[in-house]
């Protein structure tokens, strides 16, 4: 990045803080972010990127400067998530097209995972570490976020080119700063148990558009490496598991037990499993089938 385009970066960062009636105040929000946030909107206003010169942001400079703006619109720098709008169509990501494409954070044990934890949702996965461990970032983007917050601790928010964008909480030491750009595999900060965290580990989490999903739909933990190089986000990816740790899917007029499985990231199989039913079973608009 040269000088001006960081100096660009960090005063469109700047600004969309100051926009922000948190702005000055502690971030008092809960894990998984807020409710609701004033974020950046491009007005097209002069930034100063020094004091020689003056320049116009245009939504062009945007769409150059700030990963999958086009999907988010703004660049905020101050909320960890907001709430949007829920998903309605299939959208595919291209996660990699090489290896060197993506890199696991951190090769840890998960000691806590995806779903509800003592009766409310966790929504990331939590991976073993050592104090001073180096944590890296899973694919090449844009700092957003790098900040202390309550709960998360030391927590940094990378957004992705695809529009995916990732969390890393609880680390002892922040290396990057609003505006950074990272490949996959850079080091962003180190391990560690700051914030609401009982012991050193990283929280992990993955997300688009706000709506968080389950990391370990994107990697392997065990072996460290995707599970494609292309993944399909639908209504059903953003699906949390009830605190019984069942769902169900209710019948819609033209569903097959193969479209709902991939609906619901599960197999025919095992739908025909749960409900003690045949593949060749006919559906009935409004029956509901557990899906986990």
């Amino acid at each position: 990045m040269t000088g001006k385009t960081l100096a660009i970066a960090l005063a469109l960062g700047l600004w969309g803080a100051m926009q922000s009636p948190a702005f000055g105040q502690e971030d008092n929000s809960a894990i998984g972010g807020p409710e609701s946030v004033e974020t950046y909107e491009e007005t097209g206003a002069g930034i100063i990127v020094d004091e020689a010169e003056t320049e116009v942001w245009t939504a062009a400079d945007s769409a150059f400067h700030i990963p999958a703006y086009e999907t988010y619109g703004d660049w905020n720098t101050d909320q960890i998530f907001e709430r949007r709008p829920a998903i309605a169509d299939t959208i595919n990501l291209h996660l990699a097209w090489a290896d060197c494409d993506h890199y696991m954070p951190i090769c840890g044990r998960i000691t806590s995972p995806f779903g509800i934890r003592h009766g409310r949702h966790h929504y990331g996965t939590d991976l073993k570490l050592q104090t001073g461990d180096p944590v890296m970032s899973a694919f090449a983007g844009k700092v957003r976020i790098s900040r202390y917050h309550r709960d998360f601790g030391h927590v940094v928010v990378v957004r992705h080119p695809n529009g995916l964008e990732t969390l890393y909480g609880h680390l002892s030491k922040r290396l990057v700063d609003v505006g950074d750009e990272l490949e996959a595999g850079d080091v962003l900060g180190l391990g560690g148990s700051t914030g609401r965290s009982t012991g050193s580990h990283l929280h992990f989490e993955t997300r688009y558009l706000g709506h968080p999903i389950d990391p370990e739909k994107l990697f392997d933990m065990e072996e460290g490496v995707l599970r494609t190089d292309r993944f399909s986000i639908t209504p059903r990816t953003f699906h949390s598991p009830t605190a019984s740790g069942s769902a169900s899917y209710r019948v819609r007029k033209g569903d097959t037990l193969y479209g709902i499985s991939r609906r619901t990231g599960t197999t025919v199989a095992s739908l025909c499993k749960i409900n003690k039913i045949s593949s060749r079973s006919t559906l009935r608009v409004g029956q509901r089938l557990r899906v986990r």
